[in-house]
C-alpha cells in the first residue's frame, strides 16, 4: 500500500467511507508503518493485534519524548484519567466514582427523558428538523452541562472552545489552538473556584468535594476530568446519533427490522456502538483522537522512561479500535456468530440475540 498519513485520514473525504480502506488495510498490511506527528509510528488495525498491544504491559499510555513539550504545553486539558495507567489511573477513577452517586444517576434519568421529548415535540411541530444540529448536538449537550452545572448561557461557548481547543491533528494545528485552549481553561478554572466557595447539587461540587481515603482531586486534575467528561459526555453521543441515523438509512432492511420489533433496541444501540464507532473516539494530539480513526496511542515502557537528546526513538504504536471493531471476528467475540462485521451494522433477528 502507498504510505499512509494518519492526519490524512481526518479529512472528511476520507470519513465520508472509510470501510473499504480499513478493510483492505487489515487484509494486506494489518501493522502498518507510518508516521504521526512528525514521529515514527505503527498503525495496528485488526482486532486480535489491536487486544493485544492494549493488554501487553509493556505498552503504556504516555508521550512519545520528542513531542512531550506539547503536553506540558497543553497544560491539564490532557491529564485525565484516559491519559493514565495502573495506579493513577485507578485513583482518579475512584475519586470520579465517588462524584457518581447512584441518585446523581437515576436523577439524569428522567431528565434525559424530557430533553428528548423537547426536542421531538419541536420536530412534530415544525415537520422538519436537521438532525444533527436539531437533536444530535443539544441534547446530549444539554444533558452534560446541566449535569456538571455550567450556566445555560455559556453551553455553546463551552461547545465551541472545546472543539476548537482539542480538534488538532498537526504540529500547527496545535499552536493555533492554544489560545482557545487557554481560555477555556481559564473558564473552567473560575467554575471550580466558583463551586469551593458555593456548592451545588451538580458534579463540578461532587468532583470538588469528592475524598477518598484523605485523597482529592487536585486544581489540575479537576480541570482535566472536567474536560474528559465535556467530550466524552456529549460529543461521541452527538457522533453516535449522527453515525448510526446513517448507517441505518444505508442499510434500509435493518432499519425496517428495529422498526417491526422494537423489543430489539438495546440489542441494536450495541451493535451500531460497534459499527459506527468510526466517528466516535477521538486521539489528536492530546489523547484524544481524530474523529474517524476510533485510535489510541501506546509507547513502550522503556521509551517512556527515556528523556533527553539521547532518547530512544523507537515507533509508537497507534491501535486502531475503529478499524478492529468493524471486522467479524469482533463481532464474534462479542456473541454475535451471525454478524459479517465488514460490510454492514446487522442487528438480531430476535431480542434474545
Amino acid at each position: 500500500m502507498d504510505q499512509i498519513k494518519i492526519t490524512d485520514l481526518a479529512q472528511p473525504h476520507f470519513k465520508a467511507n472509510p470501510y473499504p480502506f480499513y478493510a483492505r488495510l487489515r487484509a494486506e498490511n494489518p501493522v502498518c508503518r507510518t508516521t504521526f506527528l512528525r514521529q515514527p509510528t505503527w498503525l495496528i488495525t485488526r482486532y486480535d493485534d489491536v487486544l493485544a498491544v492494549l493488554r501487553d504491559e509493556r505498552f503504556v499510555k504516555d508521550w512519545l519524548p520528542r513531542t512531550r513539550w506539547m503536553h506540558r504545553l497543553s497544560g491539564p486539558v490532557t491529564r485525565h484519567m484516559l491519559n493514565k495507567d495502573g495506579p493513577d489511573h485507578t485513583r482518579l477513577r475512584t475519586l470520579v466514582h465517588k462524584a457518581f452517586t447512584p441518585s446523581l444517576v437515576e436523577r439524569l434519568r428522567d431528565r434525559v427523558q424530557s430533553v428528548c421529548d423537547e426536542l421531538l415535540n419541536d420536530l412534530e411541530a415544525k415537520g422538519r428538523m436537521d438532525l444533527m444540529s436539531g437533536y444530535a448536538l443539544p441534547c446530549p449537550l444539554t444533558i452534560i452541562t446541566e449535569l456538571l452545572g455550567m450556566p445555560a448561557e455559556e453551553r455553546r461557548r463551552f461547545h465551541s472552545l472545546t472543539r476548537s481547543s482539542l480538534a488538532s491533528s498537526t504540529l500547527i494545528g496545535v499552536l493555533r489552538a492554544l489560545p482557545d485552549q487557554k481560555l477555556l481553561i481559564r473558564q473552567l478554572r473560575k467554575v471550580i473556584a466558583l463551586r469551593r466557595r458555593e456548592p451545588r447539587n451538580d458534579l463540578i461540587s461532587a468532583l470538588v468535594q469528592a475524598e477518598e481515603a484523605g485523597d482529592r482531586l487536585s486544581e489540575e486534575e479537576l480541570v482535566g476530568m472536567i474536560m474528559l467528561l465535556l467530550v466524552a459526555g456529549y460529543e461521541t453521543t452527538v457522533n453516535l446519533i449522527g453515525n448510526g441515523a446513517l448507517a441505518l438509512m444505508q442499510q434500509p432492511k435493518q432499519w425496517d427490522l428495529w422498526e417491526r420489533n422494537p423489543a430489539l433496541a438495546d440489542l441494536a444501540v450495541e451493535e451500531l456502538l460497534r459499527y459506527a464507532r468510526l466517528n466516535n473516539d477521538s486521539a489528536g494530539p492530546h489523547g484524544r483522537g481524530h474523529a474517524g480513526l476510533g485510535q489510541s496511542r501506546r509507547i513502550s515502557v522503556s521509551q517512556s522512561r527515556s528523556s533527553g537528546p539521547h532518547a530512544r526513538s523507537e515507533p509508537a504504536c497507534s491501535v486502531w479500535a475503529g478499524s478492529a471493531f468493524l471486522c467479524g471476528r469482533a463481532a464474534r467475540a462479542f456473541g454475535r456468530s451471525d454478524c459479517p462485521g465488514d460490510v454492514v451494522p446487522t442487528l438480531p433477528q430476535s431480542a434474545s440475540g
